[in-house]
């Protein structure tokens, strides 16, 4: 099986299944000397973990990492960096009557018609589980960048029909409910449609919103390799996100481009600056120094108590009604994963754009040791 391998110098490999021993990443090119310890990434896997409120799932894990390599006395050492995460609450059992059909809205029958198998036990390698590499690995993105100035906030934008009012953005209010919602009204209001979905055996998607502070100008490059490109698949790597937004987005498509087209301006010490940020942070598929902004459309949970109908592997249609633990609405435990997959990439980014210019390599190379 191809493609669980993202990036150009600062890579990540995922490994592990829903239901096997455990789940784990390999990180390679991250720079030698970077502080780093189990604690600044266990701080993110816990945003994702299951069992925080009654709209995550009922399965206990830690979740606690172990950090295999690439650490020596609290520094990164340039070498492979491997972390494992073991799964401890498995309950296979639960997912055996569903070894007979394909569950909608599942990769069941993709990941069949493609391998001539599949591993029915929470849905193996298309599980959401398998984000935890993603997130432990974030972890470290993030610390890099960090280091150069770059800090990413996220959270929930809107969850079904309710969005956070801007007037009413508080970042504090993000971690102080259990939607990770900026919006104190909306999240109260949100968590009342959720009880209603809930209610009625049912599930809500939502939108996730990233916000990139402090990137230089000139990352990524104009063809293939444009940066919100990048970002894009990166974020739509991410099993239940259908949908991606730079800047204005699709609501771009209904602007002109008076309104649309974002001024250039001299500051005071003679830099250059954009009076708004229709954009997003990005134009030509170059960082433009301006905040980078981009959301990520996720689907309902697919798993949900209510009947519905399938086929199942002998080719005849059936009524099924889906059993286990599940999250009413995936929103909330998937904001840091997409924090985690846009700070990977900016990271690759960041280091591919070290030899851009000439300048910079002889910069390098002829310094004083």
């Amino acid at each position: 099986m191809a493609g669980s391998t993202l990036g150009t110098i600062f890579k990540i490999t995922t490994w592990g299944e829903s239901h096997g021993e455990g789940i784990g990443v390999v990180i390679d090119g991250c720079p030698a000397g970077l502080s780093l310890c189990a604690e600044d990434i266990q701080t993110f896997l816990d945003r994702r973990k299951p069992g925080q409120s009654k709209y995550t799932t009922a399965r206990r894990e830690s979740d606690a990492v172990s950090i295999l390599s690439g650490i020596f006395e609290g520094k990164t050492t340039g070498t492979p960096i491997s972390l494992v995460i073991f799964n401890q609450d498995q309950r296979s059992k639960d997912y055996g009557e569903i070894a007979s059909y394909y569950r909608p809205g599942h990769a069941d029958y993709t990941f069949d018609a493609k391998y001539g198998f599949r591993d029915y036990r929470g849905g193996g390698r298309s599980s959401g589980r398998e984000t935890i590499g993603r997130v432990a690995a974030g972890a470290i993105a993030v610390k890099l960048l960090n280091q150069l100035g770059i800090t990413l906030t996220s959270y929930t934008k809107s969850i079904g029909p309710i969005d956070c009012d801007e007037q009413n953005f508080d970042a504090a209010q993000i971690t102080k409910n259990p939607l990770y919602m900026p919006d104190a009204k909306a999240a109260e209001e949100a968590q009342r449609y959720l009880d209603q979905c809930m209610a009625a055996s049912d599930s809500s998607g939502g939108i996730i919103e990233c916000i990139i502070k402090g990137m230089p100008v000139g990352i990524g490059d104009p063809v293939f390799e444009k940066l919100d490109a990048n970002l894009a698949k990166a974020i739509f790597s991410i099993g239940a996100v259908k949908g991606f937004e730079i800047g204005d987005g699709f609501d771009a498509a209904r602007a002109t481009g008076k309104q649309n087209n974002d001024a250039f301006l001299l500051t005071p010490d003679g830099s250059v600056k954009k009076a708004t940020n229709h954009a997003g942070g990005i134009l030509g598929g170059i960082s433009d120094g301006s905040d980078m902004i981009l959301r990520a459309a996720v689907k309902p949970t697919p798993s949900i108590a209510a009947p519905q109908r399938t086929v199942n592997r002998a080719g005849e249609e059936i009524n099924i009604q889906i059993k286990g633990r599940h999250d009413p609405v995936i929103v909330p435990r998937a904001v840091v994963v997409v924090e985690s997959m846009a700070a990977i990439t900016i990271a690759d980014a960041l280091l591919r754009n070290m030899s851009a210019q000439m300048a910079d390599v002889k910069a390098f190379y002829s310094h004083e040791t």
